[in-house]
C-alpha cells in the first residue's frame, strides 16, 4: 500500500509520539523531511530533518506520526527509527511502519515556501469601523501600498517580511501575483495580523504571520491549487538532478 500512494521525493511532516515530559503534557516539534527511497511495503528511507540548518539527530527506536504529501493528497501513519547514517553525503534515517497508511484530512494547511512580491497596507479607520461593526464594508482602492516579499504561503495564509510596522492583532489589505498554470492572477486579500518578530538576517525588517480574513472560497481553492502545482515542480526537478 505504501508504495501505491507515496513516492521518492514526497515531503513528510514528523512528530514525536512521546508527548509527555516531566509529567506534564507537551506538543512536540514538527520536523520536515522527505522521502528518499521505499526498501518495502512498511519500510522506508527519508532525510534526517533540519533545524536552522543543522541536523536533528533523531534516537533510534523512537516513534513518530509521519504525514506525507502525496500526489493525490495527505496520508497518515505511524512509524518507528531503525537506523541512521550517511550515503552519497546524503544523512538518513530508516523508518519502520507501525500502523497502516491512512487517508489524513489535516486541519491545518500546508506551508510552501516562496519568494513572491507584496504589496501591504494598514486598513483604515473607516475600513475597520463596519468590519467590527459587522456590517457590509468597502475596501478603497487606489491608496498608497508599501512592499513586503512573501517567504511562504498556505491556503491559510502568509509568512511575510515588510519594513512596515503592522500591530499583532491587526487587520491588513495586500495583493500579490501569482501564476496558476497559464494565467496570471492577481489577488487582492484582507489578512489579520497573528504574530509579529524581528529576524536576526534581516535587519530593518519585520516577519509576520498573516492569517486571510473572509477569504472566499474560490480564491482559497486558486490558492491551494497554486501551491501543489509549484511543489509538484518542485519535486520533479529534484528528481532530475
Amino acid at each position: 500500500m505504501l508504495s501505491k500512494f507515496i513516492e521518492n521525493g514526497n515531503r513528510i511532516d514528523l512528530q514525536s509520539l512521546d508527548r509527555w515530559k516531566g509529567g506534564e503534557e507537551i506538543t512536540p516539534k514538527v520536523y520536515q523531511s522527505r522521502v528518499i527511497d521505499i526498501l518495502s511495503e512498511d519500510m522506508l528511507e527519508i532525510e534526517m530533518p533540519l533545524e536552522q540548518s543543522k541536523l536533528v539527530l533523531l534516537p533510534i527506536d523512537s516513534e513518530y506520526e509521519m504525514i506525507f504529501y502525496g500526489e493525490s493528497g495527505l496520508y497518515k501513519c505511524y512509524a518507528r527509527i531503525t537506523d541512521r547514517y550517511k550515503s552519497n553525503n546524503v544523512y538518513m534515517l530508516v523508518m519502520e511502519l507501525i500502523s497502516d497508511l491512512s487517508k489524513y484530512q489535516r486541519r491545518e494547511y500546508y506551508r510552501f515556501s516562496c519568494a513572491i512580491e507584496m504589496q501591504v497596507r494598514a486598513l483604515t479607520e473607516d475600513e475597520v469601523r463596519p468590519i467590527e461593526n459587522n456590517e457590509p464594508y468597502r475596501i478603497q482602492l487606489g491608496l498608497a501600498m508599501q512592499e513586503g516579499i512573501i517567504v511562504d504561503i498556505s491556503g491559510g495564509g502568509i509568512r511575510f517580511m515588510s519594513k512596515e510596522n503592522f500591530e499583532a492583532g491587526s487587520l491588513i489589505f495586500c495583493s500579490y501575483p501569482l501564476q496558476i498554470g497559464s494565467t496570471r492572477k492577481q489577488f487582492e486579500v484582507l489578512g489579520k495580523i497573528l504574530s509579529v518578530k524581528k529576524p536576526e538576517n534581516k535587519p530593518g525588517y519585520l516577519e509576520y504571520r498573516m492569517e486571510y480574513f473572509r477569504l472566499n472560497v474560490n480564491a482559497r481553492e486558486e490558492i491551494i491549487k497554486y501551491i501543489f502545482e509549484e511543489e509538484r515542480k518542485s519535486r520533479k526537478k529534484e528528481r532530475l538532478s
